[in-house]
């Protein structure tokens, strides 16, 4: 007799969402489908009966579009775990079916996702949060005093900023302006808040937004001019995880940019992979193979981590699952399980060594990472330091990846920066320029001050203008990307020269300068 032939052949069915459109989201599903490849191949799990099957669907980047694929994926294919979604909106959305189905997802890092709220949500990458203490530590390493933060405005963008914050705050450095970009802007929006940040003179910034907003924005940056020499970037590691995925063109407008991301240590494991992906795009005969980033390593182990669990409950815990949650119309009727099903509960009692180095989670979320990677896009993306989480700042770990010294800045590996300049950016003070103010001329004549309105105060000289005219012109120039002072010259007829009508004479003294001359500034 068979050694398990009591136990009946049985498939666990897992749904996976994905951002198909994304170079993230289609390799991680490369990725997984390998997992399960080496699964299959592995002596001790081949001789177990319960196998994964992956259910990809594309959520194309819309939450509600993940939203519908999960519970299609409930509904049709009886799914009993969830791994995505790709983004922090998605993963927030599909909350409300968390405390039905175990949703793991490997990149969702906002901090306001937790176990907390939804107990069965699991958190296979790092909190956002966990870096704050990197990024201070470099802002404090360069002498940055003051500074601006540009960040999305969506639960990803707005999720580090309290304690982004409060970590430059113990650093002595202060955050004297916060810019806000929704993902959807269009290119005309953030040129107007560039041209902001270059109206207050600002010259070191700290980013935080999903990639495809960063590539779009870095574009613009560098066509403005505020990627050259005196500039300071860094950005967090949403962005530089995807360093190796993005478009050339991006890349290119980056030059002399600081990144940080969590620090994979090598492995012989990490490394055969590395060579079967490679491998693989060879079969498929692509042009350009891409490199591996830390998602793809965090969805391979995603799937590691279920089927380890599932494998150690057996088949028992599935056929609860299915039972409870096989029809779509029921999913209302399921109830909550605020402790967390026993799958959940295997996988965050599990301690496993991934491609991404050792696994073990703590309060449903991957614990910080022992160190951070600093990288410099120069020319390529290349490392120049690691920090920490005993706040130091180095350029060699030992093998219990405890930093070995820590370094000045010109010990951290020769950094690029904006303009291909070596030197260290000075903080300029954040303030508004004293531009020249616009002197607008403006007619006093009788009636009609419902349109333009000049009152003068005989006491203190003072010009009031008012009326409808006034108040266009105004929101007018509040729509300009940069501040605008202005000064209203009242225009009398004891200004009107020899001849010609009245609006005539007003506008050939502002071509003469003579009423209307700018004043020099002090």
């Amino acid at each position: 007799m068979a050694k398990n032939s009591h136990h009946p052949d049985h498939h666990m069915h897992v749904g996976v969402i994905l951002d198909m459109e994304s170079p993230v989201g289609e390799m991680a599903q490369k990725c997984m489908t390998m997992a399960i490849s080496d699964l299959n191949a592995t002596p001790s799990q081949n001789n177990h009966p319960l196998k994964l099957i992956l259910h990809p669907r594309n959520s194309m980047g819309q939450p509600l579009k993940a939203l519908s694929s999960a519970m299609e994926l409930l509904e049709n294919e009886q799914v009993e775990a969830l791994i995505g979604p790709q983004t922090s909106e998605e993963a927030e959305l599909l909350g409300e079916l968390g405390d039905r189905v175990p949703i793991i997802s490997f990149s969702a890092s906002c901090p306001s996702l937790s176990r907390e709220k939804n107990p069965n949500f699991i958190r296979m990458t790092t909190n956002d949060n966990s870096q704050v203490g990197a990024i201070a530590a470099l802002v404090k390493k360069f002498g940055w005093r003051e500074l601006v933060i540009i960040h999305e405005d969506s639960s990803y963008g707005n999720g580090i900023i309290p304690d982004l914050l409060l970590a430059l705050h113990e650093g002595n450095a202060r955050v004297a302006h916060r810019t806000v970009i929704p993902p959807q802007a269009r290119d005309i929006y953030v040129e107007a808040q560039l041209y902001r940040l270059m109206a207050l003179s600002a010259n070191i910034f700290i980013v935080h937004m999903s990639p495809s907003l960063a590539s779009r924005f870095f574009i613009k940056v560098n066509e403005l001019g505020m990627m050259s020499t005196g500039y300071g970037w860094i950005v967090t590691d949403g962005i530089a995880n995807e360093l190796s995925v993005m478009d050339q063109s991006a890349l290119d407008s980056m030059q002399g940019v600081i990144g940080i991301r969590p620090y994979i240590p090598p492995s012989k494991r990490l490394h055969n992979f590395s060579l079967k992906w490679r491998n693989s795009f060879f079969t498929n005969q692509h042009h350009q193979i891409p490199e591996v980033n830390v998602y793809c390593l965090w969805a391979y182990d995603s799937v590691w981590a279920l089927a380890t669990a599932a494998h150690h409950l057996g088949a028992t815990t599935s056929i609860e699952n299915k039972d409870s949650a096989n029809k779509f119309a029921h999913l209302a009727a399921i109830p909550p399980r605020p402790t967390g099903s026993d799958l959940v509960r295997t996988i965050l009692r599990a301690k496993f060594t991934g491609l991404s180095g050792e696994i073990q989670l703590k309060n449903g979320q991957m614990q910080q990472p022992l160190a951070f990677e600093i990288v410099n896009v120069f020319g390529r993306v290349k490392r120049i330091g690691f920090w920490t989480q005993f706040n130091e700042i180095t350029t060699k770990l030992d093998r219990s990846t405890v930093a070995v010294q820590s370094p000045s800045v010109r010990d951290m590996g020769s950094i690029g920066w904006p303009g291909s300049s070596l030197a260290i950016p000075k903080v300029q003070r954040i303030m508004p320029k004293a531009g020249k103010r616009l002197r607008i001329g403006v007619p006093i004549k009788v009636g009609f001050k419902e349109l333009v309105g000049v009152e003068l105060d005989p006491v203190t000289n003072a010009t009031t203008v008012t009326g409808f005219c006034i108040d266009v012109f105004k929101a007018a120039i509040d729509m300009l990307p940069y501040g605008v002072t202005l000064d209203f010259i009242p225009f009398t007829n004891s200004n009107i020269l020899m001849g010609g009508s009245y609006y005539d004479n007003l506008i050939y003294q502002v071509y003469r300068q003579v009423i209307l001359h700018e004043p020099s500034i002090p």
